[in-house]
């Protein structure tokens, strides 16, 4: 942990009544006066439909939304709601247990358990601890960065971790027949069994005033694609049509983002979406996001089938850790 950091988890338990400054949002920005849209649901694609069907729902969800709720996905609910149980019990252990696991942000470890400390360019943070951790593939894999406790973690994590690169891959191939292309274009172009999936346990501890703050400020993910799992607390919006919509849980679900690298490949016509994060009260929010992302060296642009005259390219080709570097330190990504 930086010096003078503090954990927001321990910020909540000392029971405060009023923010520290650098949490409380600008005006415009507070969920107060940034109120989501009443009756807008976000769609919702059973994969279990016939696959024609189910490309086109996720073709259009995806130009649309940037965004859908999959079900019927084959990951079984009990695994799920283990998954959310180990985590919820690392975040349960006393301070000093999980500050063992803590990361080093200054010397480039975002491994471990952390706390976004940064500042924006109004001097605000959110409202947020996390732990994050890479999950695949194996020979990247650091397990003396993923919590040790509960001591069934590992085994529950990689349980998961197989089934989502599963449920990835089938993604992948239907989202790349949704562009007119070989099913197997989007997921060799983002490296293949090479694809790298990051998981990230955030955690929104109850806020004593939730109208002025965010847990996570408006972002699209840098990722190719997110597949996240919440606990039953609302929180997640996102930006439709000058608007924020809210989306509603579903139990065993999985919230698909598709995320920046997707966007470049498929030349726009599938939307990084713009979401954001509020928190709660009275109670705890959580959520199990896993990224899947390209190695650092994979070089992204738009598929080529997908650039003409009438369709010029929009976004500029370049490695995976330039467009990250350029993301991270807010320059310039045309």
């Amino acid at each position: 942990m930086a010096p003078g950091e503090e954990r927001v988890q321990a910020l909540a338990s000392a029971a405060i009544h009023e923010l520290p400054d650098m949490f409380v949002r600008l005006a415009h920005e507070q969920p107060a006066n940034s109120k989501a849209i009443e009756g807008v649901k976000v769609p919702v694609i059973s994969l279990s439909g016939p696959r024609d069907a189910v490309v086109d729902k996720m073709r259009r969800a995806c130009n649309e939304w940037g965004f859908f709720l999959a079900t019927d996905h084959g990951i079984p609910g009990p695994l799920i709601e283990q998954v959310k149980r180990v985590g919820v019990e690392f975040f349960e252990l006393p301070h000093a247990e999980k500050e063992k696991l803590a990361n080093d942000r200054s010397a480039g470890d975002f491994e471990g358990y952390g706390t976004k400390m940064t500042y924006n360019h109004e001097q605000k943070v959110e409202w947020l601890d996390y732990y994050f951790h890479l999950l695949f593939p194996p020979c990247k894999v650091r397990h003396e960065r993923w919590p040790h406790h509960p001591p069934s973690y590992k085994e529950v994590t990689e349980e998961y971790n197989r089934e989502i690169v599963r449920v990835t891959g089938e993604l992948l191939e239907m989202l790349s027949e949704g562009l007119g292309s070989e099913k197997s274009v989007l997921r060799t172009c983002l490296g293949g069994d090479n694809i790298e999936f990051e998981m990230k346990i955030n955690f929104y501890p109850p806020c004593p005033q939730p109208q002025l703050v965010l847990g996570v400020e408006p972002h699209t993910d840098m990722s190719a694609l997110t597949i996240l799992v919440p606990n039953d607390v609302p929180g997640l919006q996102l930006w439709k049509d000058g608007q924020w919509v809210a989306v509603d849980y579903v139990p065993d679900a999985l919230f698909i983002h598709i995320g920046d690298q997707i966007e470049v490949l498929s030349n726009g016509k599938y939307k990084g979406v713009l979401h954001r994060s509020l928190v709660n009260k009275e109670r705890t929010r959580m959520s199990w996001a896993v990224f899947a992302a390209p190695p650092q060296e994979a070089i992204i642009g738009p598929l080529p089938e997908l650039v003409n005259e009438v369709n010029p390219a929009k976004y500029k080709t370049r490695t995976f850790a330039e467009f990250r570097h350029c993301k991270l330190n807010k320059l310039p990504l045309d």
